[in-house]
C-alpha cells in the first residue's frame, strides 16, 4: 500500500511512433501488433456482418418498403464514444510505461520499487537516509501544496465544472485545509508507507522506509501532493465529485472498474503526478525528461503486482495515469 488517510478518530503518430518501438525493447511489440490486428479484423468482421443482416448504421432493424429513423446519440454514448482508447493510444501508454521502468533502472536517483520496500527491515528514524529524506520533504512541502492548489484549479476545467460555483467552492476549501499542512513526521511503524490522520490535518506521516526509497525531489513532490489531497478532501467530501469523474473516465478508457476508494487513490496519484511534472518545469535542469517524469512514477515499477480492494496494483496504477495524461505518454516515448 502505498499511502492512506485514516479517517478514525486516533487520526498521426504514424512513421515516428513506428520509428521510436525499435528503440524500446522491453515492450513485445510483436504481440501488440497482432492485437491490433486481431482489432481490425474483428471490426471489419463485425462491420460485414451487420451489413449482410441489414443492420441500418444506427443499429435498428430495416424492414422492407420501411424507412428507418437515424436516432440521436444520448449524452452517455457520446461520452463513451468519445472516450474509447484507440490502438495507438494504447500502444503510446505501453511504451511510456516501458520507458519509466527503464528509467528507473539507470537512474542514480531511481525510486525503489514498493514490493522491494516492503522486504526491506525497518529504519530508526535518526538513521541517515531517513533523516536525509525528511529533510528534502519538509523543504519541499511548501512548492508541493502550491502545485497541488493549480493541479486542482486545472482539473476543474478539464472535467468541465469551472463554471460550477458549488465545485469551484468546494475546491477552493480543499485548498484552505492543503495550505495548512505545516509538518512531516517520520515513523518506523509506518515503514513503506504514508498516511495522514484528519484529527491531525497539519502533518504527513511517512515510514522511514519510504522516506529512504524515495531518493529524487519528483519522488517525494508526487508523495506529498498525494496526501495533501487527502487532506484537502477532508471528512466533507469536498473532493468527492472529482475523484467520481476522474473515476469514470478511467474505467471508460482502461475497461476497469475504477469507483470508491479506487477512484479517490487514483485521482490522488494523478495530482501527485500533475505536481511532480509542474514542479519539473518550474526547475529546469540537464536531465532527461523522461527520467524526470519517471521518478514520479517509478516506485511502481513492481515485481509482484498485486492490487486490493481500495488501490489498483502498481502496474496497472502507471497504465492508468499515462492514460488520463497523454501528454505525459507522449513526452516519455519522444523525450519532448
Amino acid at each position: 500500500m502505498l499511502s492512506s488517510r485514516n479517517v478514525s478518530p486516533c487520526g498521426g503518430i504514424g512513421e515516428t511512433l513506428r520509428a521510436r518501438r525499435s528503440e524500446i525493447q522491453e515492450v513485445r511489440l510483436s504481440e501488440m501488433g497482432k492485437l491490433f490486428s486481431s482489432y481490425r479484423l474483428v471490426t471489419m468482421g463485425v462491420v460485414a456482418c451487420a451489413l449482410a443482416l441489414g443492420l441500418s448504421v444506427d443499429g435498428g432493424v430495416a424492414t422492407e418498403g420501411q424507412a428507418q429513423k437515424r436516432r440521436p446519440l444520448t449524452e452517455s454514448q457520446k461520452s463513451h464514444s468519445r472516450n474509447v482508447l484507440t490502438p495507438e493510444a494504447r500502444e503510446m501508454v505501453d511504451l511510456a510505461s516501458a520507458v519509466v521502468c527503464r528509467e528507473r533502472t539507470t537512474d542514480p536517483k531511481g525510486s525503489v520499487p514498493i514490493d522491494d520496500m516492503q522486504g526491506r527491515p525497518s529504519l530508526p528514524v535518526k538513521s541517515p537516509e531517513a533523516v536525509a529524506g525528511a529533510k528534502r520533504a519538509q523543504r519541499l512541502l511548501p512548492v508541493a501544496k502550491d502545485l497541488v492548489a493549480s493541479s486542482l484549479r486545472q482539473l476543474l476545467k478539464d472535467y468541465n465544472v469551472a463554471g460550477s460555483r458549488v465545485h469551484s467552492a468546494r475546491v477552493q476549501r480543499a485548498i484552505n485545509r492543503v495550505m495548512a499542512v505545516t509538518h512531516i513526521r517520520p515513523d518506523v511503524d509506518s515503514r513503506d508507507n504514508a498516511s495522514v490522520f484528519l484529527q491531525n490535518p497539519h502533518t504527513i506521516i511517512f515510514g522511514t522506509i519510504f522516506l529512504a526509497g524515495l531518493p529524487s525531489d519528483e519522488g517525494i513532490v508526487s508523495v506529498l501532493a498525494h496526501e495533501l489531497v487527502h487532506i484537502g478532501d477532508g471528512g466533507e467530501d469536498s473532493l468527492g465529485w472529482l475523484f467520481r469523474a476522474v473515476g469514470s473516465r478511467a474505467s471508460s478508457l482502461t475497461g476497469s472498474r475504477i469507483n470508491g476508494q479506487r477512484a479517490e487513490e487514483l485521482t490522488c496519484d494523478l495530482v501527485g503526478t500533475l505536481a511532480a511534472r509542474g514542479y519539473v518545469s518550474r526547475t529546469p535542469s540537464y536531465e532527461p525528461l523522461p527520467r524526470r517524469i519517471s521518478r514520479s512514477l517509478a516506485h511502481n515499477c513492481v515485481e509482484q503486482d498485486e492490487g486490493d480492494d481500495d488501490h489498483l496494483s502498481p502496474r496497472t496504477t502507471i497504465r492508468a495515469l499515462l492514460t488520463l495524461t497523454p501528454s505525459l505518454s507522449r513526452e516519455l516515448v519522444y523525450g519532448r
